[in-house]
């Protein structure tokens, strides 16, 4: 529970609050699944992922509005289930030559005030380590470069 608000972190799918942080939890799981088909497909299919994947970002960052964090002014739950995510995103744009932050600003803006925070940051891999990682698994699995 929020201790300023005294209020359930609520994210709003579809126009329905869903106010559960594990539900949010599995939320942001989607996302990844969402990420990954930017860098595992191609043409169209890759357009649509990006577009699908660009329209759940815009979700969250319409939920974190103007706070600093999901949380509020500190850190929460929220903040600590997705803030790894952002290692990805390099990997993301670069697979799908896109821009997050373009698209994003202030989703970008949050994932770098998180990454500042030195707890943060030694405990998450490069971004540029993360993408070579990815890089394997198209080589891996057959998935050729654009």
């Amino acid at each position: 529970m929020n201790p300023v608000h005294k209020k359930i972190p609520v994210l709003i799918h579809n126009g329905k609050p869903i106010s559960e942080s594990l539900i949010i939890v599995q939320y942001i799981d989607e996302i990844y699944s969402l990420g990954r088909k930017v860098w595992r497909t191609k043409g169209e299919e890759q357009e649509a992922a990006k577009k699908e994947f660009i329209e759940c970002l815009k979700l969250l960052e319409g939920e974190l509005g103007d706070k600093p964090y999901f949380g509020g002014e500190n850190i929460g739950f929220v903040d600590v289930a997705l803030v790894p995510f952002y290692c990805w995103f390099y990997a993301y744009e670069t697979c799908g030559n896109f821009s997050i932050e373009a698209e994003c600003p202030t989703l970008i803006s949050w994932a770098k005030r998180g990454m500042e925070k030195e707890s943060v940051s030694k405990s998450l891999p490069d971004q540029h380590k993360v993408y070579d990682y990815v890089l394997q698994l198209k080589k891996r699995y057959g998935i050729l470069s654009r």
